[in-house]
C-alpha cells in the first residue's frame, strides 16, 4: 500500500446564502495515506493561505466523530464513502492514486449555505426547542433508581439518543426531510417513562416546527438510514408515526 497518494480536489465556493456558488480544482501531492480529510483539507488551506488566497471554509469541532460539525458531502454520499463515520473519522486511504474527489455542502433549502460548506443547522435547534425535551420539577427529582424501566427499552432509547444532529440524513434524502432526525429525538423520549407525560404534545409539536422550517417529506427510500453515521433505524420513524397519529386521535 502507498504511503502517500496524489489526487484532484474539487471543493464548491459560495459567499454566502444568496450568491452564486461554484467548484474551485486543487491538484493535491503526496498527501499520506493516515492523514483525516479534515487534516487533508488543513493542507489545503495552508497552501492557499501561502499563496495570498482565501481558505476554505468547512464546519468542524472535535474531530472525534462525536458532535456531527464535519458536514461534508464527498462524492455523493453525506460525510463521505465511510460506512458509520463522520468526516472527520474518514482517512485518505480510502481513496486511491488519480482519484477525482468532490466535496459539497448540505444541500437543503433548510439548510442555508454560510460560506463555501458551512451551512446554517439552526433548523434542528428549533425543531429540538419545539419540543424535544422532558419538563422536571427542578430542586425535587425522583430517584433514578426508583424508575424502573426494561433493559430492552432503556437499550432501544439509548439508540437513539445515539443521533447527534449532523444533518446527513437530511443530506442524503431526496426530498431533504428530517423524519430521521426528528423521530430519532422523539423515540428516545417516548420510550421511557420520563418522556410519556409529554409524548402527545411532543410528537406533534416538532412535526409541524419540522413542516414550518422547510423539510421534505419521508417517503421510505431508506437513504437517511444508510448513510447515518451512527446507523440510526427507521424504525423510529414508524414509531415518529404512531406517536404523532395517537396525538391526532386523541384531540
Amino acid at each position: 500500500m502507498e504511503n502517500s497518494i496524489s489526487f484532484t480536489l474539487k471543493v464548491w465556493r459560495q459567499n454566502g446564502p444568496k450568491a452564486k456558488g461554484h467548484f474551485d480544482t486543487f491538484e493535491m501531492k503526496d498527501i499520506p495515506c493516515d492523514t483525516s480529510f479534515l487534516e487533508m483539507l488543513d493542507i489545503l488551506n495552508e497552501q492557499l493561505i501561502e499563496s495570498g488566497k482565501e481558505p476554505f471554509v468547512f464546519d468542524h469541532d472535535c474531530r472525534e466523530g462525536i458532535c456531527g460539525m464535519c458536514s461534508l458531502y464527498i462524492n455523493g454520499h453525506p460525510h463521505g464513502p465511510a460506512t458509520g463515520a463522520t468526516t472527520c473519522q474518514l482517512y485518505m486511504r480510502r481513496f486511491h492514486e488519480g482519484d477525482v474527489i468532490t466535496v459539497e455542502p448540505w444541500r437543503s433549502a433548510a439548510f442555508p449555505v454560510i460560506k463555501d460548506c458551512m451551512v446554517d443547522r439552526s433548523a434542528f435547534d428549533k425543531i429540538i426547542q419545539a419540543g424535544g425535551y422532558v419538563t422536571v420539577r427542578t430542586g425535587q427529582p425522583q430517584d433514578a433508581n426508583a424508575i424502573l424501566i426494561p433493559k430492552e427499552d432503556a437499550d432501544e432509547a439509548m439508540d437513539a439518543a445515539t443521533c447527534i444532529g449532523c444533518g446527513c440524513c437530511v443530506a442524503a434524502c431526496k426530498n431533504g426531510s428530517a423524519m430521521l432526525f426528528v423521530s430519532s429525538k422523539v423515540s428516545q423520549l417516548a420510550l421511557l417513562p420520563q418522556g410519556r407525560p409529554e409524548a402527545a404534545k411532543r410528537a406533534k409539536a416538532m412535526v409541524m416546527k419540522m413542516e414550518e422550517l422547510g423539510f421534505g417529506n419521508c417517503t421510505n427510500t431508506r437513504a437517511c438510514e444508510a448513510e447515518c453515521p451512527k446507523n440510526e433505524s427507521i424504525a423510529n420513524i414508524a414509531r415518529l408515526n404512531r406517536e404523532f397519529i395517537k396525538a391526532k386521535l386523541a384531540d
